[in-house]
């Protein structure tokens, strides 16, 4: 079957904060995409609709069995059935997971640039954070083992982890995992996984290496975080799920949720399982299209942004550039006032002077965003 991704949707005035909380700008910042999803989903939901009934909405079996499929086919893993929760998000999540592995003065550790609520939901727990940055070796993103060993305390009670990792793109290795997971077991921490892009791999050579694809003795210290909001385009839907495999574990995390987050909506769940079910070969077909993109936005901005730097992201739809060449004090409002872009700051990510581009999108939106970028650095240097 043949998909489009090359239409444009005119998106501005439906609410969508990715338009309308900056009308006036260009967008290429948060983290949606703005290609239709998938048609299974579409289906999947007018026939939902068509039921006309929205009561209060309780997970079916159809959903747990396309999850139950997607975990063996693509995770390698069998699901057993009490392992599984499901969750109104992936951020409410990590910050469950603070709250319910942290007490008051305890510390969750991460490392940067990161998403930016993995900044921010140690507080939800009354917890510190711990941050150190990936480096740059052999041309790719690490973990700084050395920086890390002599950050961590016997404070310190979780390590967040965003793999593929948002903003850099890189997808960790077995080896890098397994070494994390050793890291964490030396230290008595739980290693919370958010593999929300998991499924957004660029590189055909390359595997993601799930928390739960560990050997079995640091299961008991895992929780790994799913959801198909990136991969479909679902993210207003709001719908995500969590794997904790060890029974202890699973109760503390259970027990902190309390009555804090929201009913997860009747729709969701059937997008959801029409996603894990039926979507997979739109999603080969987007992942295609998205390398395809990756690969000029990298050849442009390498080519002709003078001032800007990038290395290729092995997974997701953002682009993580160094802006730091520019001079400029704020790279994104510098693009903002002199190119009419909306872009993401570096600075909430951890990391100031850079900014992320969101290449989720048809490329001639794609082409056009860079070049604004391109003509507003030409203009700076004249």
């Amino acid at each position: 079957m043949n998909f489009d991704f090359d239409t444009v949707i005119a998106r501005k005035g439906t609410g969508c904060i990715k338009y309308d909380r900056r009308p006036e700008l260009d967008p290429f910042w948060v983290a949606d995409m703005d290609f239709a999803s998938a048609p299974a989903i579409l289906d999947a939901l007018h026939k939902r609709v068509d039921h006309g009934v929205f009561g209060y909405a309780q997970v079916h079996e159809g959903l747990t069995e396309a999850i139950r499929g997607y975990l063996k086919d693509c995770r390698g893993v069998e699901l057993k059935d009490d392992q599984l929760t499901h969750l109104g998000g992936l951020v409410p999540a990590l910050s469950l997971a603070a709250r319910a592995f942290c007490e008051s003065g305890d510390e969750v550790m991460t490392c940067t640039p990161v998403y930016y609520p993995f900044l921010n939901v140690h507080k939800d727990a009354g917890a510190k954070l711990l941050t150190v940055d990936h480096v740059l070796e052999n041309g790719r993103w690490e973990f700084d083992w050395a920086k890390m060993e002599e950050t961590v305390t016997a404070r310190t009670k979780i390590f967040l982890l965003c793999n593929p990792q948002n903003p850099l793109g890189r997808v960790f290795t077995g080896e890098e995992i397994i070494r994390l997971a050793e890291f964490c077991e030396t230290h008595d921490l739980v290693l919370v996984s958010d593999e929300i892009h998991c499924d957004l791999i660029l590189e055909d050579d390359q595997k993601h290496y799930s928390a739960l694809n560990l050997p079995g003795r640091f299961l008991k210290r895992v929780v790994a975080m799913f959801s198909p909001s990136k991969t479909w385009n679902i993210a207003g839907l709001g719908y995500a799920f969590a794997i904790i495999p060890d029974d202890s574990l699973r109760r503390r995390f259970q027990a902190a949720r309390g009555h804090t987050l929201a009913e997860i909506n009747a729709l969701s769940y059937y997008a959801a399982e029409a996603a894990y079910r039926d979507g997979e070969e739109w999603r080969v077909a987007l992942v295609d299209y998205l390398k395809a993109n990756r690969d000029e936005t990298v050849r442009f901005v390498t080519g002709e942004c003078g001032g800007l730097s990038i290395h290729p992201p092995d997974a997701t739809y953002l682009a993580w550039i160094d802006a730091r060449g520019l001079g400029v004090p704020n790279p994104a409002k510098f693009f903002e006032e002199k190119a009419g872009l909306f872009l993401s700051d570096g600075e909430p990510f951890g990391w100031a002077g850079y900014v992320r581009f969101n290449f989720g999108c048809p490329r001639q939106r794609m082409l056009e965003g860079l070049g604004k970028m391109k003509d507003a650095i030409s203009r700076l240097r004249s």
